[in-house]
């Protein structure tokens, strides 16, 4: 990243995609962000992007894209940044430099949906060396909230790091490890920020808010409160140290790609003390901006390694 290193570059690398169908396509057409290969010049509108963050909200993404510009100083961060996908409800997209933010809305089915889309484009733009990260929220175990968790494995809600699909009627079993260096990056950019406390550890991915996260405030609960406590407490034993709904398929299409990955969480409670969110707007407002702070800083340490980041 940096113009006057003089060391040899490693070889670059690009975006795999596993599909030799796509090589039979006239245009292929990227419909839920409104792009297409023959309607759009993705090379030239994506070429340059070598940081990815996602994450559930529209709202947040943009907010992360405002946030980054400010930090990169390569822009005004008071501008105005059109949504790429304005074409479309479905995601948000918006672009800074090299870093590309994009919104994957909640749950692994939509998150995967994103996902095809977004390594196509990828692929199809020609990028190489990208790094792609989540950013989100998520249920702590045994964490005070507002802790950031960076995601060692994606493990189901069996404990057990795998990711499982049914194709053409057969279950597929996929990889959920991330980059451990990339994790280790992250964990030493925030000892560096020194703001808030942050731990590498497993992260339980669920298919459900409610019952598939043990909670006991749900339309539907048959379970008790020694139940939910021995499950988390189990999931805790095992490694996890928070739950969410998308790292699983993240982790395990990522890898197929070839994407250096990494999942930064925040913990906004603590599940073995309650399931509701309590605290304020401001509080949770607070908790959220710190996967952003974290990512933000790893970035502009990355694109200017000699620059002291504050």
């Amino acid at each position: 990243m940096d113009p006057n290193d003089t060391k040899p570059s490693a070889p670059c690398s690009r975006v795999d995609v596993h599909n030799p169908h796509l090589d039979t396509l006239k245009d292929d057409i990227l419909y839920h962000f409104s792009l297409g290969t023959k309607t759009h010049d993705l090379p030239a509108m994506f070429g340059d992007v070598k940081f990815v963050c996602v994450g559930g909200s529209p709202w947040r993404m943009k907010a992360f894209t405002e946030y980054i510009a400010a930090e990169l100083v390569m822009e005004d961060p008071k501008s105005e940044y059109p949504n790429i996908c304005a074409g479309t409800d479905r995601y948000a997209m918006y672009k800074v430099g090299p870093v590309l933010s994009v919104s994957h809305g909640m749950g692994i089915p939509s998150i995967a949906i994103m996902l095809h889309e977004l390594i196509k484009l990828l692929h199809h733009a020609g990028c190489t060396d990208v790094t792609i990260i989540r950013i989100g929220t998520s249920g702590g175990i045994g964490l005070e909230p507002g802790s950031v968790v960076v995601t060692k494995q994606s493990v189901d809600a069996t404990f057990v790091a795998k990711f499982e699909q049914v194709i053409l009627g057969k279950t597929v079993v996929r990889n959920t490890d991330l980059d451990e260096g990339l994790a280790e990056e992250l964990l030493q950019c925030s000892n560096e920020l020194n703001q808030f406390q942050t731990v590498v550890g497993n992260t339980m991915c669920t298919l459900d808010f409610y019952e598939g996260q043990a909670r006991l405030d749900g339309a539907f609960c048959s379970y008790t409160e020694k139940d939910k406590q021995d499950y988390l407490n189990k999931a805790r034993e095992s490694g996890v140290h928070n739950i969410e709904m998308e790292s699983s398929a993240f982790a395990a299409m990522c890898k197929l790609s070839g994407l250096r990955a990494a999942v930064v969480c925040v913990t906004l409670l603590d599940r073995l003390k309650g399931d509701q969110l309590s605290s304020s707007h401001e509080v949770l407002h607070n908790y959220q901006q710190r996967p952003q702070i974290l990512v933000g800083y790893y970035i502009k340490k990355r694109l200017n390694p000699k620059a002291k980041c504050c």
